[in-house]
């Protein structure tokens, strides 16, 4: 039974997977004098950040935010592609124009993302949620570290595009690869993409609210503390794959004033790293 004049397949089609309400999402958020100025919901669409980033370029305020149900060719770090079940995450983008801040502190505003997520998601979902180097969301199931989810950060015009991508309710047999996990599977308390959306936007233009206010300094805005302290890469023996095919091998020790992972090798030198893949290693695997 399609019901009520709805024409077209139902959104109800998996009932623990209800739609996103649009109308209450920005009545709740899109509130004068805040951050966010817009927020639409599409059913499917190819890449939020690819549709933003057309928007940037044709003037869009700051502050529009644009989710999507299901994305078909979303993409991750490195150009990996990325994909889930409809309404089974959230896959939103978010547009920002910061003011007086200098384009060399760009780069934390992942970082800024990232902090966010994994401080709304340990309150409100009450899944201890930790950040892998630069900006993937870990959390533990099972005694083995698992991905939750991503941030994609591209330049437009100007603007920053910020991508987020979080599985909430993914099955074990609907992860991409063994070593994604999902809220659901990590065992949250909440699993709500409208109650986690709102948190999380709030969280974010609060944080964000902070660092334009200290001109995009991290240290001043607390921006690098926090992330250290939700860092599951400090302190852990890594091996970063370079560009180039090259590895470089060492403990992570610190994260530096340009958001780059130091390493200290086996003679003793700190090496900043500002781009590569890394994978946490067992000592005895060096």
């Amino acid at each position: 039974m399609r019901g009520f004049g709805h024409d077209g397949p139902s959104p109800w089609t998996d009932l623990e997977r209800p739609p996103l309400d649009q109308a209450a999402l920005q009545r709740d958020l899109v509130t004068p004098g805040g951050l966010w100025t817009s927020l639409e919901v599409l059913a499917e669409t190819g890449s939020t950040n690819t549709d933003l980033a057309a928007r940037a370029r044709s003037g869009a305020a700051e502050g529009a935010v644009l989710v999507a149900e299901e994305q078909t060719a979303g993409r991750g770090r490195l150009e990996r592609q990325w994909s889930a079940p409809a309404r089974s995450g959230l896959f939103l983008s978010l547009l920002l124009r910061p003011k007086d801040i200098p384009i060399e502190r760009y780069g934390w505003l992942p970082i800024l993302v990232g902090v966010a997520a994994a401080a709304t998601l340990s309150r409100v979902a009450g899944v201890d949620t930790g950040l892998k180097w630069p900006n993937d969301l870990q959390v533990t199931v099972g005694g083995a570290e698992r991905k939750l989810g991503g941030i994609l950060t591209e330049l437009s015009d100007g603007a920053v595009v910020v991508g987020l991508g979080v599985n909430v309710s993914l099955r074990e047999d609907e992860l991409p690869v063994p070593t994604a996990t999902s809220l659901a599977l990590a065992g949250a308390e909440v699993t709500d993409r409208e109650t986690l959306l709102r948190s999380l936007l709030r969280e974010f233009a609060e944080l964000y609210g902070e660092w334009v206010a200290a001109a995009g300094d991290p240290q001043a805005s607390g921006l690098l503390p926090a992330y250290a302290a939700r860092c599951t890469t400090l302190g852990r023996q890594v091996k970063v794959q370079l560009p180039g095919d090259r590895e470089l091998l060492g403990e992570a020790v610190a994260i530096d004033g340009d958001g780059r992972l130091v390493v200290r090798t086996a003679d003793g030198s700190r090496r900043p790293v500002a781009a590569g893949d890394v994978v946490h290693v067992r000592p005895q695997a060096l």
